[in-house]
C-alpha cells in the first residue's frame, strides 16, 4: 500500500489497529465504550533529523500513548501523524 504522503523530520504515519468488537468472554463491546488503540502499524516515516535518525521503519508494528498524534484522514482512512518519541516501542 502506497501513501501519497511524506511525514517531514521525525514524524510518523500510523495506521491504528482496529478497536476491540468484544471481550475475552464474547462480550460485545458498544461504540461508545471502546477504548482508543494503542498499537498501530508505521504506513510512513520522516528521515529523521540531522542529529538523530529514525529508528522505526515502514512496515513495523508500535506501541504509542494514548493521547498521542494527531487525527488525519487519507483516501477516507484514518492515520495519527505523531513524533518518533511518541512512541513507546517496537513489536518483534
Amino acid at each position: 500500500m502506497t501513501i501519497a504522503f511524506k511525514p517531514l523530520a521525525d514524524r510518523v504515519l500510523v495506521e491504528p489497529m482496529p478497536a476491540e468488537e468484544k471481550t475475552a468472554s464474547g462480550i460485545f463491546i458498544p461504540d461508545t465504550a471502546k477504548e482508543k488503540p494503542l498499537k498501530g502499524t508505521v504506513v510512513a516515516a520522516g528521515k529523521g533529523k540531522p542529529d538523530e535518525p529514525m529508528t522505526v521503519k515502514v512496515g513495523e508494528q508500535v506501541l504509542y500513548g494514548q493521547y498521542s498524534g494527531t487525527e488525519i484522514k487519507l483516501d477516507g482512512k484514518a492515520y495519527l501523524i505523531m513524533r518518533e518519541s511518541d512512541i513507546y516501542g517496537i513489536f518483534k
